[in-house]
């Protein structure tokens, strides 16, 4: 089986909230430049997986709203491999979608799955880690993920708890079968986790051949699978977006990881290091990118700051000047309709979040 089985699957339908209000229900954050290099998330994404997947071999589910922004951000992808989805349902409806649509094409497909929005800084060893779980996944049985080797008690991520009696080789790569999926654990637990050296976070990216998922997803979420699996004859048709919509009106939204992987005996997980985040929030962005000496992350234009430190400051109108004074662990966030003072807390600004809704200030989002 040579490099013309490999796939990738990109999902990019979320919305991106955590990053409000600079990421928006029109312009989530996998189609922003967060870090100034000219590029979107979902734009590193792509050009990263170019480099070991054949292009026409690059599929993207995205939320239907997200289609031209899709179409304009990678202009060189087909048509027919721009997944779109009429609803939000989670991650499985979106793969499940994307697994037997490609099934049709090519029944002998080995997949890499990812979100569009994490950052990836070694680049090389990351490659080189999902060729290797590419090659492993097209002749065994197995749904892989990619765990990564916890530094500090992280709170706003997922774990996974391997076995450490159950561990093989796979090209030079350690890896466990998975004991269990954990949601995110508050600060307590997440000491507990990473000093007892069995958990590793969970990537959100995963490797398998479509058989193994096709019959995963049959064997554990049978109403969803079965829906998109009765259609196949349809796919790459125009009949396709109609049926989908059907399906999408009707389903449960679920995350493969608690639909499938929790559940399926065939798991497994690279023990791995590639300097990985999910960016997920602004906090884990002010831990990420470049500081002052005072600590803050700033993306301003004109601007007088005064005995400020370690906060996040963030202007989008270069003809603004901004002026900050004796704030410390801060977010100000201007953009062109909103200005967000509020600690450099995870909780406070889920806050924010929910009152924006129960206040009716849903235009903002």
């Amino acid at each position: 089986m040579g490099r013309e089985n490999n796939y990738c699957i990109i999902m990019a339908g979320g919305v991106g909230s955590r990053f409000w209000p600079v990421s928006r229900n029109d312009k989530p954050k996998q189609f922003l430049d967060f870090f100034g290099t000219g590029i979107s998330f979902l734009q590193q994404t792509y050009n990263r997986f170019a480099k070991i997947i054949p292009a026409e071999n690059i599929l993207v589910v995205t939320s239907a709203q997200y289609e031209e922004l899709v179409k304009e951000q990678l202009p060189q992808m087909l048509l027919e491999n721009i997944l779109l989805e009429p609803h939000r349902r989670n991650t499985a409806p979106c793969i499940a979608y994307a697994t037997y649509k490609l099934q049709k094409k090519n029944p002998n497909a080995t997949v890499v799955v990812a979100p569009s929005d994490h950052l990836i800084l070694d680049e090389e060893v990351f490659l080189n880690t999902v060729q290797a779980a590419l090659n492993h996944a097209q002749g065994n049985d197995e749904l892989l993920t990619l765990g990564i080797k916890p530094t500090r008690p992280e709170t706003g991520y997922g774990y996974i708890q391997v076995n450490p009696a159950k561990t093989k080789q796979v090209e030079g790569n350690k890896v466990f079968s998975v004991k269990t999926f954990t949601e995110k654990p508050d600060k307590e637990l997440a000491k507990v986790f990473l000093q007892s050296g069995e958990f590793l976070w969970n990537s959100g990216i995963f490797i398998w051949n479509i058989r193994t998922i096709a019959q995963e997803l049959e064997k554990y979420l049978p109403d969803i699978a079965n829906q998109f699996k009765d259609i196949v004859p349809f796919y790459y048709t125009e009949k396709e977006e109609e049926l989908i919509k059907g399906i999408y009106e009707g389903c449960n939204g679920i995350s493969i990881d608690y639909g499938v992987m929790e559940k399926t005996s065939c798991s497994w997980v690279f023990e791995t290091s590639f300097g990985w985040s999910d960016v997920g929030t602004w906090d884990a962005l002010y831990h990420l990118g470049q500081k002052d000496e005072d600590g803050n992350l700033m993306s301003v234009g004109d601007s007088m700051i005064d005995k400020v430190r370690g906060s996040i400051i963030v202007s989008n109108e270069d003809d603004k000047l901004v002026v900050v004074k004796g704030l410390e662990n801060f977010m100000v966030i201007n953009t062109d309709d909103v200005l967000l003072i509020c600690p450099r807390d995870n909780v406070r600004f889920k806050n924010v979040i929910t009152d924006l809704t129960v206040n009716e200030f849903n235009k903002y989002q």
